[in-house]
């Protein structure tokens, strides 16, 4: 299983992707939509981990252009702003059902990955 995570803060997500490494998770990283949209573009992903809040381009708008690039592409957001309520409202209008509030517990990161993949076999 190949994970992007996104994030415009470089120790998190240079951090999630050392620990995701060491459960035999692969994972590359990027700090913006861009540089997301370049990788994904290169090398297929299974699922993304976005930030939703990140300058030039939020995790829905990245989700909606990686979805063109990866339609079976699945998502994890993250968001450290706002109430979780507003975030629930916002994502489910994107049908973004799987959601961390930062800081990330890694336990839960890894069991909504998995949970993600045994959700897409069935």
């Amino acid at each position: 299983m190949k994970v992007l995570l996104v994030d415009d803060e470089e120790e998190l997500v240079v951090t999630l992707a050392e620990r995701l490494s060491l459960r035999d998770i692969e994972a590359d990283w990027a700090l913006c939509g861009e540089d997301a949209l370049r990788l994904a573009a290169e090398r297929p992903y299974d699922l993304a981990v976005l930030d939703m809040k990140m300058p030039k381009m939020n995790g829905l708008q990245l989700k909606a252009e990686l979805q063109k690039l990866s339609p079976a592409m699945r998502f994890i957001f993250l968001t450290g702003h706002g109430s979780e309520e507003d975030f629930e409202a916002g994502a489910s209008e994107a049908g973004a059902d799987n959601y961390l509030i930062k800081p990330v517990n890694i336990q839960e990161l890894v069991a909504k990955i998995h949970a993600a993949f045994d959700a897409g076999e069935e």
